[in-house]
């Protein structure tokens, strides 16, 4: 039993909490052990985000993990000016920044959006998965350890406003691999001299997979495992 899942991730679960469920999944239907069930993502959703996720089921299919890696993305934002995270998204600790300036018009948040499009720099966060001497980041940042992490090169395709009610601005970016939304969002405010995080995430497209294409956990089971993987992905 071998092949492509397309997932939509439910909030408040990690990505390997669903490579674990469909592995012990498909050791159900096949009759294995679940050590033996070969069970890989093609890139990690936080917690707090929902939406498409890619599972491998198989050594043929794990193997391409890669490559997936390296496909675009889309995501739907919402993000909150004049409020601050810790961690940049809704799992932190939040702090409210009384605005010092005038509540931006929906030109200028257009205008924002559109200023992050193209190729840019950017710093990943300090809570992400990266490692820094073989640990990652996020551990050393929960024990209050010093984090530095070089800016990287990435690609923005497209930011569009889908939704403007100060403070929350609700957009779609589609972007490259590699990119993180929350610290695009940071930038975005830090750029008109405010602060910003990511309140809400959802991963609507890698490559050419849709989130419409995609089932719940709670759809999938020992028993129909088999009629949703596919041998190939949309090229």
């Amino acid at each position: 039993m071998e092949g492509f899942l397309l997932i939509d991730k439910p909030k408040l679960i990690t990505s390997f909490a669903v490579v674990k469920k469909v592995r012990l999944i498909v050791a159900h239907a096949t009759g294995n052990s679940p050590k033996k069930i070969k069970v890989g993502h093609s890139g990690t959703l936080d917690p707090f985000a929902s939406g498409l996720l890619i599972i491998m089921v198989g050594k043929q299919y794990t193997t391409q993990a890669d490559l997936l890696l390296k496909q675009n993305k889309s995501y739907d934002v919402d993000m909150v000016l004049d409020s601050q995270s810790t961690t940049g998204d809704s799992e932190g600790q939040i702090e409210s920044i009384p605005p010092i300036q005038n509540i931006p018009s929906k030109d200028q948040i257009v205008e924002v959006l559109k200023s992050f499009e193209g190729q840019i720099w950017q710093t990943p966060p300090i809570y992400s998965a990266i490692k820094v001497n073989g640990v990652r980041a996020y551990r050393l940042a929960r024990d209050n350890q010093p984090v530095k992490l070089r800016p990287r090169s990435i690609f923005i395709n497209n930011n569009q406003l889908i939704k403007y009610a100060y403070p929350l601005v609700r957009f779609k970016s589609d972007v490259s691999s590699g990119t993180y939304i929350r610290s695009l969002v940071v930038d975005m405010a830090k750029s008109i001299n405010r602060v910003g995080y990511t309140q809400e995430l959802r991963r609507t497209s890698i490559g050419l997979c849709s989130i419409s294409q995609a089932i719940t956990l709670e759809q999938l089971n020992e028993h129909n495992i088999a009629d949703f993987l596919l041998k190939e992905l949309p090229k």
